[in-house]
């Protein structure tokens, strides 16, 4: 993506189910090509998984890292004997030392946040990166949450991830969308016949949001499609 003559930048975000297709194979490579294919310079991952892997395969996280950016912040927050498991921030360019917001409900699967605010060539944006968990109380506390650590910031903010959150009005759409004015509903899971808009990139100011897409061959990776977004930072205050 060329953005010599533009300030335009392209984020993504994408659970990758661990690497794990419906073939049932896990294959980190593919979910690679498909992220290159679209040539983002800051993408969140989510259900980065390095557990129950062959003593010869790359650690998930590493790897992902390696292959995508060479710039990561990331959360491993269920570690084993034999790998972790968590979600990461991954860009091209540098990022600020990261913030790890613990949005954890009760004895609920633990749940991280990840801030950071990336150096692009057109100014600083404001990142913030989430798994939500799948109960709607959980959830919405969880929203609420992230509300409060976009407001702190002065800077344009774009949260992405998984959010788990398939209700049309619900609690957690309407916390947000009032966040963050530009956003994405896109239909994202499951894969092969995306019902729900799960993943999801919300932006602030609108202005900055200027398209957003999915790639349906990205089913053949993982069991959910991934949202890109082409942010114009032109338009930040």
């Amino acid at each position: 993506m060329d953005n010599a003559l533009s300030p335009t930048i392209r984020v993504m975000t994408w659970n990758i189910h661990g690497g794990i297709g419906p073939d049932r194979r896990r294959d980190l490579r593919r979910v690679v090509d498909l992220v290159q294919s679209h040539q983002p310079h800051i993408i969140a991952l989510q259900e980065i998984d390095s557990r129950r892997r062959t003593s010869s395969a790359p650690d998930a996280f590493d790897f992902l890292n390696k292959e995508l950016g060479g710039n990561s912040h990331a959360t491993r927050l269920i570690r084993a004997p034999d790998g972790d498991y968590g979600h990461a921030v991954i860009s091209c360019w540098p990022m600020a030392a990261a913030r790890y917001h613990d949005i954890s409900y009760k004895r609920r699967e633990p749940r991280v946040a990840i801030e950071t605010v990336v150096d692009t060539p057109y100014g600083s944006l404001h990142v913030v990166a989430a798994h939500l968990g799948l109960s709607f109380r959980e959830r919405r506390q969880q929203a609420e949450k992230l509300v409060q650590i976009v407001r702190k910031s002065n800077e344009c903010s774009v949260l992405m991830g998984d959010l788990n959150d398939w209700i049309a009005g619900g609690a957690v759409r309407r916390i947000l969308d009032r966040q963050f004015p530009g956003h994405s509903h896109m239909k994202t899971f499951p894969a092969y016949r995306p019902i729900f808009p799960l993943d999801r990139i919300y932006c602030r100011p609108k202005s900055i949001l200027h398209r957003c897409q999915t790639d349906h061959a990205a089913r053949l990776a993982s069991d959910h499609l991934p949202v890109i977004a082409d942010l114009i930072l032109g338009n930040c205050p």
